[in-house]
C-alpha cells in the first residue's frame, strides 16, 4: 500500500445464525498506538512527580485495579478488549476506562494480543476478580478494527483464530489452530461490540461483524446490537454517539441499581478538569539514554509500541524523482539497504517506515510549551498507581528532542477528544472556548475547517491556535498520540535485490491556511532524506504472492504508485526466467497515469521488461491525453474476452493495487466480464471472485 491505511472497516447485509457465521468465518480464512521561567512566561519542569490526583474525585470513585471492594463500583467489573492497528481502537478503549468510574464500573483494558490460547481466555478474560459477583459472569466490550481488505488487526489475529477454531474451522499460518468446535466456549460472557471500519473498502467492518456473530454462536449473550463506526465519514462522532447514547445507558440500566449512588461518583468525577496522568517521569543525566532499544525485554513494552523497539536503522542508498517537473507533484523512488535486518523480506511485501518530525516542528512545540530539548527522562507508572504493571509506550530513557521527534504525532490532525484534552490546559478563556467548540458534536464543521482541511496538528495548535496552553511534560506524554508507522508495498524482488528494499512513494503535500507548505508526516520525512541518511524500518507480509506454478499467467492492475508491487512481481518473473531458467506464464499489466510526459513512472523499465520477453502485454491508460478520461478499468473491459480466458481457462492470478475507488471499478468490470463471457449472474460472479480471493488468485491492496 502506498500510504498508511487507516483502521479500516463488510457488507451491510449480514445474516446472523450458525450457518451464516460459519460461512463468514470460512470466507475469512484467507485474510487473516524546580520550574524555570522562560521569556514567554511558560515553565520548564525539572522536578518530576509534582502532579496530584484528579481534583474532586473521591477515593471510592478511583479508576484503579487494586484490591478494593467492588462495592465501590455498583456496576461491577467491566473488561474492554481491543484490536487496534494504528492506535484508534486502543484510544477509544482508554476513554471507556477513563470514564468507567463515573458510571459505576471497574474497568480493565486488555490488548487482544495477550489472548493467544484457550488457557488465556480462562485465566485472563475469566479471571475470578473480574467475574461479576452478582451473576458469576464476565461482561466484555470489544472495540475492534477491520484492517486492509477485511483482515483482523495484527494484535487481534490470535483471538480471531480462536473464534474460528471454536466454530469448527481450522486456520493456517503461524497463528493457525485446529478447528475443534465448542459451541459453549463463551457461555459465561455478556458482550457488546463496536467495530471500526471505512465504507470505501469492500469488506466494511468485516471483523466487527464477525466478532459480534461468532460470539453469539459460541453462547455468549449479546448486551446490545453491534455498534459501527465509519472512518469515511465521522468515525469519532460515531463512536462518541455510541458510547454516550448506547454503551453507558445500556450497561447502567442492566447492571447498576437506581439507588446505588452512581450520581455521586459522576458529580465528583466531572468536577475534574484534567484527565488522570498515564505516566510519571523523572529527569536523568543525558548520558544515560544510550541503551539499545533492541535489547529491551518485550514484556516491558506496550504491545502497540513494539515496532519502536523492533525496527532497524537502515541507510538510504538511492533517492530520485520519478515524475516530470512539469507535473507539479512528486513521486520518489528510494532504495534502502536492509543487509543488516534480521527478518528478510519477500517480493512485494510491505515495508513499514517510522517517520520522524522535522526539527522545525519539534522546536515549535518545545518553545510553545517550555520543554528543554536537551533534557533526558525516564518513564514510570503514574504516582497514583505505582504498584500497577508498567509497560513502556516508547524507548526510555530518552531526550525530550528524541521523544518529540520520533514518538509524538505532532503533524497529523488530532482527534476531537484530544483537542478536548488540550482545552483543559488553556489559560485564555477565548482559546479554551474555541477548542471546546471544535471538540463538540456541534463544532464538527469548524473542526473540519480549522483542523482537517487546514492540515493543523498538535504542533500548530500549541504554537499558533492556542498559545496559552501550559502543560508539563508528564501531561503532554499522557495525552499526545504516538507516531505510527506508514506502510508501503515494496517495489523490488527479494530474489534480485536481497539486501535492498525499493519504495515508490507519492509525496503528500498542500498549503496550510497561513500559506505555509504542508507535507505528510511520513512522505515529508522521506523527501527530506538524502543518500546516506538513516531510515527506521521493519518488514510485514503482504498478500501479493506469485503462483507457485510459474507457468501460470498473471494479470496486474496498478495505476499510479499502485505499480509498486507490479514492478516487484515483474522483477521476480524476470529472475525466474533469466536466472532460474524456468518457464513463466503470460504477464499482462494495466497501468494508468495522467500523461506520458508528466507521470509515466518506470517507463524505461517497462519497455525493458517487454524487450526481454517478461512483460507480454502492457496497457497504459493516459487519463488526460484525450477529451474523455480513460482509466485502467476501461482498457480491461476492452480486453474482456482475453481476460476471462486467462482467468477461467488458464488459471491466471489477478493482482490489484491502488485507490479504493479504482478497486471498486475494477471489481465491477471483472464481474461484468464474468457475466458477458462466462455467463455468470451477479451473485455467481461475486462468489466466483470470492473463491479466487480465498485461493490467493485475486488479491487487492487498496488505500482510501
Amino acid at each position: 500500500m502506498d500510504q498508511s491505511q487507516e483502521e479500516t472497516f463488510f457488507e451491510s447485509n449480514f445474516v446472523r445464525g450458525a450457518a451464516a457465521t460459519l460461512a463468514l468465518a470460512a470466507g475469512l480464512a484467507f485474510v487473516v498506538t524546580k520550574k524555570a521561567k522562560l521569556n514567554n512566561g511558560k515553565t520548564v519542569d525539572t522536578i518530576p512527580g509534582s502532579e496530584q490526583s484528579v481534583p474532586g474525585a473521591t477515593e471510592s470513585c478511583e479508576n484503579s485495579l487494586d484490591d478494593e471492594s467492588f462495592d465501590d463500583f455498583p456496576g461491577g467489573p467491566l473488561t474492554v478488549l481491543y484490536g487496534s492497528q494504528t492506535g484508534t481502537s486502543e484510544a477509544f478503549s482508554n476513554q471507556i476506562q477513563e470514564q468507567g468510574h463515573e458510571h459505576g464500573f471497574k474497568v480493565r483494558l486488555i490488548d487482544l494480543e495477550d489472548i493467544e490460547t484457550d488457557d488465556h481466555v480462562r485465566d485472563i478474560i475469566y479471571s475470578p476478580e473480574y467475574l461479576d459477583p452478582k451473576t458469576n459472569r464476565v461482561k466484555v466490550v470489544f472495540i475492534v478494527s477491520t484492517y486492509g481488505e477485511g483482515e483482523p488487526t495484527d494484535n487481534a489475529l490470535n483471538f480471531f483464530n480462536i473464534l474460528k477454531s471454536k466454530l469448527g474451522i481450522a486456520t493456517d499460518g503461524p497463528c493457525g489452530m485446529d478447528g475443534v468446535a465448542d459451541s459453549s466456549f463463551f457461555e459465561k460472557m455478556d458482550y457488546m461490540v463496536f467495530g471500526l471500519g471505512n465504507k470505501q473498502y469492500e469488506h466494511f467492518n468485516l471483523v466487527g461483524k464477525f466478532f459480534d456473530s461468532a460470539l453469539e454462536q459460541l453462547s455468549a449473550k449479546r448486551i446490545v446490537e453491534l455498534g459501527i463506526g465509519d472512518d469515511d465519514d465521522d468515525l469519532e462522532g460515531d463512536y462518541e454517539s455510541w458510547k454516550s447514547d448506547v454503551l453507558w445507558p445500556t450497561l447502567k440500566a442492566k447492571f447498576v441499581d437506581n439507588d446505588s449512588g452512581t450520581e455521586k461518583c459522576i458529580v465528583e468525577a466531572s468536577s475534574a478538569s484534567k484527565p488522570n496522568l498515564q505516566y510519571s517521569l523523572k529527569y536523568v543525566p543525558v548520558g544515560n539514554t544510550s541503551s539499545s532499544t533492541n535489547e529491551t525485554n518485550l514484556d516491558l513494552i506496550q504491545n502497540s509500541s513494539k515496532f519502536y523497539f523492533n525496527s532497524a536503522n537502515c541507510p538510504i542508498t538511492v533517492s530520485r524523482e520519478l515524475r516530470s517537473t512539469a507535473d507539479g507533484g512528486s513521486t520518489l523512488h528510494m532504495e534502502i539497504d536492509v543487509s543488516k535486518v534480521e527478518n528478510r523480506y519477500h517480493t512485494a511485501d510491505n515495508l513499514a517506515i517510522l517517520p520522524v518530525n522535522s526539527s522545525k516542528v519539534v522546536e515549535s512545540v518545545a518553545t510553545a510549551l517550555g520543554f528543554d530539548l536537551d533534557a533526558a527522562f525516564v518513564l514510570d507508572a503514574p504516582l497514583s498507581d505505582l504498584d500497577k504493571k508498567f509497560q513502556l509506550p516508547f524507548p526510555s530513557p530518552c531526550t525530550v528532542a528524541d521523544y518529540l521527534g520520533k514518538y509524538c504525532d505532532l503533524v497529523s490532525p488530532p482527534r476531537r477528544s484530544e483537542i478536548k484534552i488540550l482545552s483543559n490546559y488553556t489559560t485564555d478563556p477565548v482559546e479554551r472556548s474555541n477548542l471546546e467548540f471544535m471538540a463538540s458534536k456541534e463544532g464538527k464543521e469548524e473542526y473540519d475547517s480549522q483542523i482537517i482541511s487546514a492540515y493543523n496538528g498538535i504542533a500548530k495548535i500549541v504554537s499558533e491556535l492556542a498559545t496559552s496552553i501550559n502543560m508539563s511534560l508528564e501531561e503532554f506524554v499522557s495525552m499526545c498520540p504516538r507516531l505510527q508507522p506508514r506502510y508501503y508495498t515494496i517495489s523490488s524482488s527479494s530474489s534480485m535485490y536481497p539486501n535492498s528494499v525499493h519504495v515508490t512513494a507519492s509525496i503528500t503535500a498542500g498549503k496550510q491556511t497561513d500559506g505555509s507548505d504542508y507535507k505528510g508526516v511520513c512522505t515529508g520525512h522521506l523527501s527530506s532524506l538524502a543518500v546516506g541518511d538513516i531510515c527506521r524500518v521493519f518488514v510485514r507480509n503482504s498478500s501479493f504472492r506469485l503462483p507457485s506454478d510459474t507457468s501460470k499467467p498473471v494479470i496486474m492492475i496498478g495505476p499510479g504508485t499502485g505499480i509498486a508491487p507490479m514492478r516487484a512481481l515483474l522483477q521476480e518473473r524476470s529472475y525466474q526466467k533469466l536466472v532460474e531458467k524456468k518457464s513463466i506464464g503470460r504477464n499482462v499489466l494495466y497501468y494508468g497515469c495522467k500523461a506520458r510526459h508528466l507521470d509515466y513512472i518506470y517507463e524505461s523499465e517497462l519497455d525493458a521488461f517487454q524487450k526481454d520477453g517478461i512483460l507480454d502485454e502492457l496497457h497504459v491508460a493516459f487519463s488526460r491525453e484525450q477529451e474523455e478520461k480513460v482509466y485502467v478499468q476501461h482498457l480491461l473491459e476492452n480486453n474482456g474476452c482475453d481476460t476471462w480466458n486467462l482467468i477461467d481457462k488458464n488459471g491466471a492470478s489477478v493482482f490489484v493495487c491502488g485507490g479504493t475507488r479504482m478497486g471498486h471499478d475494477v471489481v465491477k468490470c471483472l464481474s461484468k466480464i464474468a457475466s458477458e463471457f462466462g455467463g455468470l449472474g451477479e451473485d455467481d460472479a461475486k462468489s466466483y471472485f470470492d473463491k479466487l480471493h480465498k485461493e490467493g488468485r485475486f488479491v487487492q491492496e487498496l488505500w482510501s
